[in-house]
């Protein structure tokens, strides 16, 4: 088995100390996120992870403890898909907090039946996007007062399936996919990435957007064998391969990377897998729809935000 499908969060860690360091972690219970908690938390980093509720917090913040004795967990309770939610949390972290040296967008959902955010977004897209979209800028203060500090978001090749749906972004008008959607809200997170380095990398805040592979995860749990037929269709029309199956630690190994590596400042603002810089699709790889796609968020949260 080559290097890229062996390669671990541990590995990717060895020899670096994040002491004095504080990560934020979204979605961090499970999963991709649960692992780049404990593994960026055993290199000494303090580490504050969110959850959907205080108990699944809780349990996570136990969890981790028992993998990492003696480490600095601690969690905040968060809803991505309510900007009511977000805003409060980010609130609560600047009171909290006096630093911001990484901020991990790791969670989100894959491919899930229609449905609607708390302010009326289709799920994936208000989720995967337009809620970190608020977080991270919300945050921002913290991340340029800290700089260097880094952003990573969480996209997919999943991306290939769907660029931006800019006529109908929420699926108002046209009939519902649930990979169009995804691949869509993966398309924002590489956009977003984009944008975000050019307004804030002057000012030491760098940006990546972060295939991770396919990971045996809960991630999945909304596909259906017909899914995960159309998925490899998809990726055979694209010109891909679909992916070899990988352990969470090899599968969070690209994000921990994107966390701390000195390599990945060679290119900020890039997408990566497997440890190292890849092209995404043209769509997500035009900077002018990243502005493009930017202002569309702004008026979707009725908030702006400045370039510096």
């Amino acid at each position: 088995m080559t290097e890229e499908l062996t390669m671990t969060t541990d590995d990717v860690l060895r020899g670096i100390d994040l002491s004095g360091k504080v990560v934020l972690v979204t979605g961090a219970t499970t999963g991709l996120g649960k692992e780049s908690a404990r593994a960026l938390g055993a290199a000494g980093a303090t580490v504050v992870i969110t959850a959907r509720s205080e108990d699944k917090g809780r349990a996570g913040v136990d969890q981790l403890l028992e993998l990492v004795p003696g480490g600095d967990f601690s969690f905040g309770v968060m809803e991505l898909g309510s900007l009511e939610s977000v805003r409060a949390f980010a609130g609560k972290f600047i009171a909290e907090h006096d630093r911001l040296d990484v901020l991990l967008a790791n969670a989100g959902i894959m491919a899930v039946p229609y449905g609607k955010t708390d302010d009326g977004f289709e799920l994936q897209f208000g989720t995967n996007h337009l809620g970190h979209f608020v977080l991270v800028n919300h945050l921002l203060p913290l991340l340029k007062a800290s700089a260097p500090s880094r952003i990573v978001n969480l996209s997919s090749a999943g991306h290939f399936t769907s660029g931006i749906i800019w006529d109908d972004p929420n699926f108002e008008n046209h009939e519902y996919s649930k990979m169009d959607a995804y691949g869509q809200s993966k398309t924002a997170n590489i956009l977003f990435t984009t944008e975000l380095e050019r307004r804030y990398g002057d000012l030491g805040v760098h940006s990546w957007a972060v295939h991770p592979g396919m990971v045996m995860t809960d991630l999945a749990r909304s596909f259906t064998k017909d899914d995960f037929g159309d998925l490899a269709s998809r990726a055979k029309k694209s010109g891909m391969k679909m992916p070899t199956l990988v352990n969470v630690d090899v599968g969070a190994s690209t994000q921990v990377w994107a966390c701390v590596s000195a390599e990945a400042l060679e290119q900020p603002g890039s997408y990566l897998a497997d440890r190292t810089f890849a092209t995404p699709s043209d769509y997500a790889n035009d900077p002018e729809l990243a502005k493009q796609l930017w202002a569309m968020s702004e008026e979707f949260v009725g908030e702006t935000f400045p370039e510096n």
